[in-house]
């Protein structure tokens, strides 16, 4: 079984699942058809992050690391020196090292059974012949065409074909995307040609995309271009950081949850979020984890405003990130249970991290509403209104500078199970094609992860040379008796984690199966600082779908909850695949909402 967010990527997976191939050669192929036909919500120059179990060793859960890190000349004072006070939200200045093919190659490489030219296969023939391009990618590129045309010229060449925004359903190809492709097979097959093995062509693959896209990217990015901030500025990035990145696997951190284990990432992502709000909900009783009713959305909203405050405070990669030690403190019984006596009956309007014994609680970032936000901005910014609950922002807020793009991105997300037992969760994002100028001769830009880091020496998720941003990126696998059951993740950011507590509590507690859960209204808080430039928040702030209901939704109110009502089917992206372990009977449910999820099998 196969579930993705895309049609084209679910089939492409499918289709080698029925030509023998395994779970990792099926989402590797789908996720490079995700860099062909959703530009808008990923792209070669952006990240990912997996989690996945074998067939072999079912009851060892791993992470697959595509989070690259920041440039070595990504420093605080560079940036401040560029009179910038976040990191800004689009263009190079924003550019993490690009980390999502190289993580895919690796995972080909380790556990897929393909050689590398059959897995590319359907990118490539989407590249090269063409796909209907998405009503979504043409809004996405009418949102920016005044951006391209009078700053990112190389954008205009790529996006506007014939000096034009495509109509939706016109067929649109990927020829220097495919050229890069090309050479990856190409390389992969001159080594097999002289004797190497499986594992050796496609490393001699790994090197040809750093050879293909450092210079070019440093290239790009050396000349100044126009920021989300309103101002032109020149990236940090070079072709050395590029050739010096390879992605990696990791323990993930796990929790159980009534019987169940769950892993995620570990707190260099904002994985531990879900897991905390799992432990602070699991000493209360059924009725107050139902996400459909007052008391079970109102307790859920609270719980995971206290998870993010503590993601926000100590979060991080490397030194100033959490240790083992602390985490585990994070994650503990006594921690949850006095984080849990601070639900109250009202909602909360406050950040309220948790304190760690030991270590000295930093400071609380900036806390901007978006009306503050407008004082910071520079001269000549507009108001835009993107729909609620679009997800994974480029530009998370109504205020963007006259002339940075008024769009906001998005993420995919790829969930397999085979025959045999061996399941992958995996959540590729960044390198949109609003992020940054499209690098010439590539025909992608740079992802622009670095707006999750903080320019302060104190932050636990500062910018620092080589440490990995504070993603959001947060596939998740649950665990039954070490065999996996579940996989799921979605699109969404900073909702993310929140969608994917309403689906585990709805699957877990209430019975429901995972399409209803996926089905069933979704809502998420929005009262902390956001991951994405401006880095706004609005305190108390709840989005539902407006299927919740008029009762629950004035109960919230009434409980203090600054509610934003964001339509019928507007809010989660989630999907998932299922595997009983002792019948190896296997499932799929994909979402709804926007007509282009799709979920396959037999």
């Amino acid at each position: 079984m196969a579930a993705t967010t895309h049609w084209l990527a679910t089939g492409s997976a499918q289709a080698v699942l029925e030509r023998g191939g395994n779970a990792f050669d099926a989402a590797v192929a789908a996720a490079f058809v995700l860099h062909v036909v959703e530009p808008h919500l990923n792209g070669p120059g952006g990240d990912m992050t997996g989690v996945f179990a074998t067939a072999a060793d079912p009851g060892r859960p791993v992470v697959l690391v595509g989070q690259g890190p920041a440039p070595a000349r990504a420093t605080i004072d560079h940036y401040r020196a560029e009179g910038l006070d976040l990191v800004p939200g689009s263009g190079a200045l924003a550019a993490a090292v690009p980390g999502a093919v190289d993580a895919w190659l690796l995972l080909l490489r380790d556990h897929g059974t393909w050689p590398l030219g059959d897995v590319l296969a359907f990118a490539l023939e989407y590249a090269r012949s063409g796909h209907p391009v998405l009503p979504r990618v043409v809004s996405t590129i009418r949102g920016v065409e005044q951006l391209f045309r009078e700053h990112w010229p190389s954008s205009a060449a790529r996006w506007l074909p014939g000096g034009r925004v495509p109509e939706p359903g016109e067929r649109v190809t990927a020829p220097e995307y495919a050229a890069v492709l090309e050479r990856l097979v190409a390389a992969a097959a001159g080594a097999v040609a002289v004797g190497a093995d499986r594992a050796a062509a496609i490393d001699a693959a790994r090197e040809e995309w750093r050879a293909v896209v450092g210079p070019a990217a440093e290239a790009m990015a050396r000349t100044p271009h126009r920021h989300a901030d309103g101002a032109d500025h020149a990236g940090v990035i070079t072709a050395a950081d590029i050739a010096g990145f390879a992605a990696s696997y990791e323990d993930p951190v796990c929790v159980t949850f009534r019987g169940y284990t769950v892993a995620k990432t570990g707190p260099w992502g904002q994985g531990p979020v879900l897991l905390q709000a799992l432990k602070l909900l699991e000493g209360l009783d059924d009725r107050r984890l139902d996400p459909s009713t007052e008391v079970g959305a109102h307790t859920v909203l609270e719980a995971l405003k206290l998870a993010l405050a503590d993601r926000d405070t100590w979060y991080g990669d490397g030194v100033q990130g959490l240790n083992t030690e602390d985490l585990s403190y994070l994650l503990s019984d006594g921690y949850a249970q006095m984080r849990r006596e601070l639900i109250g009956e009202r909602a909360s309007h406050d950040f309220r991290p948790g304190r760690i014994p030991g270590r000295q609680t930093p400071a609380a970032p900036p806390m901007r509403t978006e009306h503050e936000a407008a004082g910071v901005l520079r001269p000549g910014a507009v108001r835009v209104s993107p729909p609620a609950g679009v997800g994974e922002p480029t530009i998370d807020t109504e205020l963007v500078p006259d002339g940075a793009g008024a769009t906001r991105g998005d993420t995919c997300h790829i969930d397999v199970v085979d025959r045999w037992g061996n399941v992958v969760s995996a959540t590729p994002s960044g390198g949109w094609l609003q992020s940054s100028p499209t690098v010439p001769g590539l025909g992608f830009c740079l992802g622009t992860r670095l707006q999750m880091t903080w320019l302060d020496d104190a932050s636990a998720s500062r910018l620092e040379p080589g440490r990995r941003p504070r993603t959001t990126l947060t596939p998740t696998l649950v665990l039954k008796d070490r065999q996996p059951v579940l996989a799921l993740g979605s699109p969404g950011g900073d909702q993310q984690d929140q969608w994917q507590l309403l689906l585990l509590l709805r699957v877990l507690v209430g019975g429901y199966t995972p399409q209803q859960a996926i089905d069933a209204p979704a809502l998420h808080t929005t009262s902390f600082p956001g991951s994405f430039w401006p880095r706004t928040w609005t305190p108390g702030g709840s989005v539902v779908e407006d299927r919740l209901g008029e009762e629950v939704i004035r109960g919230l109110e009434a409980r203090g909850h600054v509610i934003t009502r964001a339509g019928d089917w507007s809010l989660g992206r989630l999907s998932a695949v299922t595997r009983d372990p002792a019948t190896g009977l296997v499932g799929a449910a994909a979402n709804p909402r926007g007509a282009q999820g799709y979920a396959a099998g037999r």
